[in-house]
């Protein structure tokens, strides 16, 4: 079964590189296909229960197989019928593959999603009539209900599962030819000889190394375990606490899934969602993962300071060393990866290209890729996908109940009215439902229901903050200024000069809902509403990614946790207290222009960011290059809150000015201190 499981693996991997760059197969076609051979290998390779006989898998692979087959030709089938009804095969097929979806995605996650999957079709059904007030739904027919979930193109084979079958796969793919090429050795060699000489060098080869995993890895737990079984021992060895150790780890291969060019597969679903380009949105996203990665580095040094370590590695390899060894096997095929994307070529055809470009490199290295390297690599994206597959198709059922029933408006309407118009409080909100979605969604399916049910009600709030900025500044377009007409004349004329901030909010409050949307494309140019899309998108991407490191589930936690032999929960703690760059750098995207494509402002808003996000650590952690007087602590951490809060640059320099001043003032308490101790 291991030998014919294998080849199947690797003739379906083929059959994914031929229709994303050969073929051109309808979209219901390929994402039935898709289905159908991931259906069947998730039953055979995930048993229902621990000694489930073989042939209760094979069934309910094998009904996976015949339900996407099925549907292929089904469509044709029920257009052709008058009035468009349901026979009894239609009525079969479409319940059990919604049954074998869900007993699959239970397999691979748990019970959350399956649950999840049926109060949604039950709100659609029977369940929405019997609600009052703003969630009441009059309820479609189950004859509807599994038209739209199973053969119309929008449910379980609509664009989350072709974005499965298109994008994710073969950047998967692409990853599993890297790390097939011996690209995974390079990374960590390449970390060490970067940062393994430096104070507290372990700790930074762990944050190099699972940012560079990242960029071809898709799954921040494969990350952490194939970097940290590498780096947490290297760290313990030079000192730090296990714990500690092993949030780092976690925290790092938590960024992997934010680091461009993959980005998990989150790139590929928010470019779907937003019609923006993918390539724009992972250029944007190269400096606030950067800055991630940054914030867990500042914590790496001051645990380093604080542990008294001098030097790191003796014996970390040179950069020539390292690239001696292999580097242009990993290098090579990301710059032909990078140049197609920038060139126009679709994402998943430079995948193509690149995977091809693995296989040349590595003749240019010690590991070769033969025949048999490269049906292991095909096997192994097929592998690694199995689960990501599963669990897009059935969030693809809960899209479109969502889409259907209108119930993402209707939350976004309640989120804007909890939030009462305040940006802050809407960042706090969705942070705390990521977080309990995060308890039972891996981080692609949190994102993906929480873009659904709350985006647009993001977007609208940072558009709020920009017209009443442009109403009290006195510059709100004249064309826009005429809807206020409608609510109050006599508005007109205060619109033409500056006013009062809170002047301003009132007016605008009188503006109703219906006419958000027009006062917006009046008011806001077209390039400021796709960055406002743009990070409301990533905002909730980047919080979605907290569940992987905060407790009581926290998945990269406590595979790190197994490796550093240390409790579970308390290094979720750990790697939370660290990872806190997931909830700071999302307030940049909601208040700067740090998205927007202007280099300039971007670097200028990264470059005052980093010296607040050492300041907030340093205050946190009372340390920095010395340990910090008890009064210098509030003052350097809220310093550090101010610079990440948009301000003027006049003000942002002056606050950089204040943390030098306030750190070298601690520098010399340290110093007399140290005299006195040692008199």
């Amino acid at each position: 079964m291991g030998r014919v499981i294998f080849w199947f693996s690797v003739a379906f991997a083929l059959f994914h590189v031929w229709a994303n760059t050969f073929a051109t197969l309808p979209e219901l076609t390929l994402a039935a296909i898709h289905f159908a051979g991931f259906g069947l290998l998730a039953a055979l390779t995930l048993p229902a229960w621990r000694t489930a006989p073989l042939w209760v898998d094979a069934i309910i692979g094998l009904c996976a197989f015949v339900c996407g087959i099925y549907v292929i030709f089904a469509f044709d089938w029920i257009y052709a019928r008058p009035g468009i009804k349901f026979i009894w095969s239609d009525w079969l097929f479409a319940i059990v593959a919604i049954a074998v979806v869900l007993e699959l995605s239970r397999r691979v996650a748990g019970l959350f999603i399956p649950i999840m999957t049926l109060f949604f079709l039950s709100y659609m059904t029977w369940m929405g009539p019997l609600i009052t007030g703003l969630f009441k739904f009059p309820g479609l027919s189950w004859e509807t209900t599994l038209f739209r979930s199973y053969i119309e193109v929008s449910g379980m084979f609509g664009p989350i599962a072709r974005i499965s079958a298109t994008f994710v796969f073969m950047f998967i793919l692409f990853g599993a030819f890297l790390l097939r090429s011996g690209a995974g050795e390079f990374v960590i060699d390449l970390a060490r000889a970067v940062a393994g000489r430096f104070v507290g060098g372990p700790g930074l080869v762990a944050v190099i190394g699972s940012s560079l995993t990242g960029t071809v890895s898709g799954s921040a737990v494969a990350n952490t375990v194939s970097t940290g079984s590498i780096t947490i021992p290297l760290m313990k060895k030079a000192g730090f606490p296990a714990k500690f150790a092993a949030g780092v780890e976690a925290s790092a291969s938590t960024g992997g899934q934010i680091m461009p060019p993959i980005m998990g597969a989150g790139a590929f679903v928010m470019a779907t969602y937003t019609q923006i380009s993918y390539l724009t949105i992972v250029a944007v996203s190269v400096l606030p993962a950067m800055l991630y990665f940054f914030s867990v580095a500042v914590w790496v040094r001051i645990e380093a300071k604080k542990q008294h370590m001098v030097h790191g590695e003796d014996d970390a390899p040179t950069v020539r060393e390292v690239f001696a060894r292999g580097g242009v096997s990993f290098l090579l095929p990301l710059g032909v990866l990078i140049g197609m994307l920038m060139s126009g070529y679709t994402p998943t055809y430079a995948a193509a290209f690149a995977i091809l470009a693995v296989i040349a490199a590595s003749w240019l290295t010690p590991n070769k890729m033969g025949p048999k390297a490269i049906a292991e690599a095909l096997a192994l994206g097929t592998r690694n996908m199995v689960t990501t597959a599963i669990l897009l198709i059935a969030v693809g059922i809960v899209v479109m109940t969502v889409s259907t029933t209108g119930i993402g408006n209707t939350l976004s309407l309640v989120l804007a009215d909890w939030a009462n118009g305040n940006l802050m409080i809407a960042l706090l909100l969705i942070a705390l439902v990521s977080l309990i979605l995060g308890m039972g969604l891996p981080v692609t399916a949190s994102y993906i229901v929480l873009a659904t049910l709350s985006a647009p009600a993001l977007k609208e709030l940072m558009l709020n903050e920009v017209i009443i900025e442009q109403i009290a500044a006195g510059t709100l377009p004249v064309e826009a200024r005429s809807i206020f007409m409608l609510v109050s004349p006599e508005a007109m004329e205060k619109l033409a000069s500056p006013m009062p901030l809170a002047e301003a909010q009132n007016l605008y409050a009188m503006v109703p809902r219906d006419f958000a949307n027009t006062l917006f494309e009046q008011a806001v140019s077209p390039s400021a509403l796709t960055t406002a899309l743009l990070s409301a998108h990533m905002i909730i991407f980047w919080l979605s990614q907290d569940s992987n490191v905060t407790p009581p589930v926290c998945l990269t936690a406590f595979a790190a946790a197994a490796i550093a032999k240390t409790p579970p929960m308390a290094t979720g703690f750990t790697a939370w207290r660290i990872a806190k760059g997931l909830y700071i750098i999302p307030v940049l995207f909601a208040y700067t222009p740090i998205l927007s494509g202007d280099w300039i402002a971007a670097l200028t808003i990264s470059g005052f960011a980093a010296v607040g996000i050492y300041a907030i650590a340093a205050g946190f952690e009372g340390f920095s290059e010395q340990p910090m007087a008890l009064w210098l602590r509030p003052l350097v951490f809220f310093a550090g809150v101010a610079l990440i809060w948009p301000l003027s640059i006049e003000w942002h320099f002056s606050l950089v000015v204040l943390v030098l001043i306030l750190l070298w003032v601690n520098a010399r308490v340290a110093s007399k201190g140290n005299k006195l101790s040692q008199v």
